[in-house]
């Protein structure tokens, strides 16, 4: 294994150190590692808690900041954070109007999200709870847990951060976090796995000549391996299923990421065929994120993601934002 790492005890508290230097515009709790956004929003303001396991960077401490979230909490490498933690982050960012928990399908997350819930609302905390569940690689016969989180996270954080920004109340961002959760749809594929710096190893190997196709973003496997193809038949294997998975015609915003290890010339490329093979089914790509948005350390290949949308979200998508992994608009 070859890392640019001290050690793999301390990569994930060497990393947030780097993170406040690298950012002072925020606010870094290395004890409880959580990220807050600096200057608190103006009370009566909905907050938003988002956390998950490190190795998904920028995902999710990257997106807080102004228009989007007010704290991510920090686990250990693909380790849920533990309640503790989430409840600390939710005390520390609550203005009086509540506060929306956005959580990838995981089973550590959901549990460890609903205590900090529990642990909130004891405190007269109002708590409202979204979870991301897109990855239409995963059937129900594949997992009682149903689909995991992944790239809508990102689009969902960004559309109702700014929804809470504006002043919108609880429920009417609880109400549109789930409209966005139950609309996009996501797939991804490995050309390598990635290495756990705990582990030492890869999490799964391939063959030169293999890829995984509906891999998670955790290593976790696929619908199948098949034999590396060029690009076009890969995102022939990418948009497929969702469209299958009923995405319908209109206007949409594509997401498509990295898995850590993937050059943006390859990624350019593959997202040009992405864009000819939706527009040929009627979906028409208004709005784009290509590069690193989620990822799973260093692993090769990339992740699609597809969200429709009509002019209210789009507004919501193009409000400004500033944040370490995306800004615009202010």
């Amino acid at each position: 294994m070859k890392k640019l790492i001290t050690s793999a005890e301390t990569v994930v508290s060497d990393a947030l150190r780097g993170f406040s230097l690298a950012h002072p515009g925020l606010f870094v709790d290395h004890d409880q590692r959580v990220v807050y956004r600096r200057e608190p929003k103006e009370y009566g303001t909905v907050a938003l808690v988002s956390g998950g396991g490190s190795g998904h960077e920028p995902l999710h401490s990257g997106y807080v900041g102004f228009g989007m979230l007010d704290a991510a909490c920090v686990g250990e490498v693909f380790t849920s954070p533990t309640p503790d933690q989430i409840h600390a982050a939710t005390v520390a960012v609550e203005r009086g109007a509540g506060v929306l928990q956005i959580v990838k399908n995981y089973s550590g997350d959901v549990m460890n999200f609903e205590m900090a819930a529990e642990l909130a609302q004891s405190a007269r905390i109002e708590v409202r709870t979204v979870i991301v569940a897109d990855d239409v690689a995963v059937t129900d016969l594949q997992s009682k847990a149903g689909r995991r989180g992944t790239g809508t996270t990102v689009l969902l954080e960004k559309i109702v951060g700014a929804a809470a920004e504006q002043g919108h109340d609880l429920e009417t961002v609880h109400g549109l976090a789930l409209l966005v959760a139950a609309a996009g749809r996501s797939m991804g594929i490995a050309l390598a796995s990635a290495t756990v710096p705990a582990a030492g190893v890869p999490t799964f190997n391939l063959a030169d000549d293999e890829i995984e196709w509906g891999v998670g973003i955790h290593g976790e496997p696929g619908r199948e391996r098949q034999p590396m193809a060029p690009a076009r038949e890969l995102a022939e294997r990418l948009v497929g299923p969702l469209v299958a998975d009923g995405l319908p015609a209109g206007d949409a915003i594509v997401l498509l990421s990295g898995l850590g290890a993937t050059p943006l010339l390859e990624l350019y490329g593959m997202f040009a065929e992405v864009v000819d093979l939706l527009e040929a089914v009627g979906v028409r790509v208004v709005r784009s994120l290509v590069g690193d948005t989620i990822t799973a350390l260093d692993m090769a290949g990339c992740l699609l993601t597809v969200l429709p949308v009509d002019a209210e979200l789009l507004s919501y998508w193009d409000a400004p934002a500033e944040t370490p992994a995306l800004r615009w608009g202010r």
